[in-house]
């Protein structure tokens, strides 16, 4: 059955008196804006436009991936899966357990390491090797222990654990501290950063609300080679720290949602709309400036989305 089938069939149940199965869908939000954005997107289609329930369940990527896998209904949907960051997961449940669906709709992501233009100017710096420089480290030590500060993601992010290998395999850790902690720590940096004409550098990435709240520029890396981009995550390797190898730049990302299969027999509307759902990386950066830059509830912002786009989301929906 179609979407659109799914749909009339339940409101005709519903007519005659027949109770229609309920719709109902919990869906991961982990903590980077633009996930928050897809997430309430998803939601607001599910309610306004399906009829159907939703509630929203925070959690980091291991979470939310071990209960897709469970299928129980306790969360069913992670709504921006990146590859292949995040492939650990993907080859664990997806092509191994085969518990949860990949959407086959991605939008593409780009990763690397920002320091704000101004900085970048005043210091002839470019590339990823610049910040090796002692003299640009010194501009970036704020907390006077010798080291520069860079973000570098937040707790639980596997793409932080790549950057945390690549501090080390750009030949960084004399003269940069990564850190991590939470992305609202991160932008509160920038902008004191900024104000102060101080010397800042974190893991960036797009689509992002930071391209629409600083004038801030990517480094140049070495390109992307295979050879040297070996990356082992914790959850495949206690060891994975010394195992890993990235001396290179990341290649482009796909970037996705994914749900549990067991959605498909307990919400079937729910889980067809998902695997026609498609998004823009431009979609995705709007979305979080107004989240992020402007402070607006994510809910209200994508209600505003989904009416603004009512032919995608029609198409979606099959109708």
């Amino acid at each position: 059955m179609t979407l659109k089938t799914n749909l009339m069939a339940a409101a005709l149940l519903s007519v005659i008196g027949v109770p229609a199965l309920a719709e109902e869908v919990k869906i991961g939000v982990p903590s980077w804006t633009g996930a928050q954005a897809i997430a309430h997107v998803l939601g607001e289609v599910v309610t306004s436009r399906i009829g159907g329930t939703v509630e929203y369940v925070p959690g980091n990527n291991a979470t939310i991936f071990q209960a897709m896998d469970q299928g129980e209904g306790d969360i069913d949907v992670h709504p921006d899966v990146w590859l292949p960051n995040q492939e650990s997961f993907t080859k664990q449940y997806v092509d191994g357990a085969g518990t949860v669906t990949l959407s086959s709709n991605p939008y593409q992501g780009n990763q690397g390491f920002c320091v704000s233009k101004d900085f970048a100017a005043a210091n002839s710096i470019t590339d990823i090797a610049d910040l090796g420089r002692p003299d640009v480290a010194a501009l970036m030590d704020s907390d006077g222990n010798g080291l520069g500060e860079m973000w570098i993601g937040a707790p639980g992010w596997a793409s932080a654990n790549v950057n945390e290998v690549k501090v080390r395999d750009y030949g960084l850790l004399d003269f940069i501290e990564p850190i991590r902690a939470e992305e609202a720590v991160k932008t509160a940096r920038i902008k004191d950063s900024i104000a102060k004409g101080e010397g800042y550098a974190f893991y960036c990435y797009e689509p992002h609300a930071v391209w629409y709240m600083f004038d801030v520029t990517m480094l140049t890396e070495p390109a992307f080679d295979p050879a040297k981009y070996v990356m082992i995550q914790p959850s495949d390797d206690a060891d994975w720290y010394e195992k890993s190898k990235v001396a290179t730049k990341d290649d482009l990302k796909q970037v996705q949602i994914a749900w549990s299969n067991s959605l498909v027999d307990r919400s079937p509307a729910i889980a067809e709309f998902f695997a026609n759902f498609a998004v823009t990386a431009d979609d995705v950066s709007s979305l979080a400036y107004e989240i992020s830059a402007q402070g607006r509830d994510p809910a209200e912002v994508a209600k505003e989305w989904v009416e603004a786009n009512s032919d995608r989301v029609d198409a979606m929906l099959g109708l």
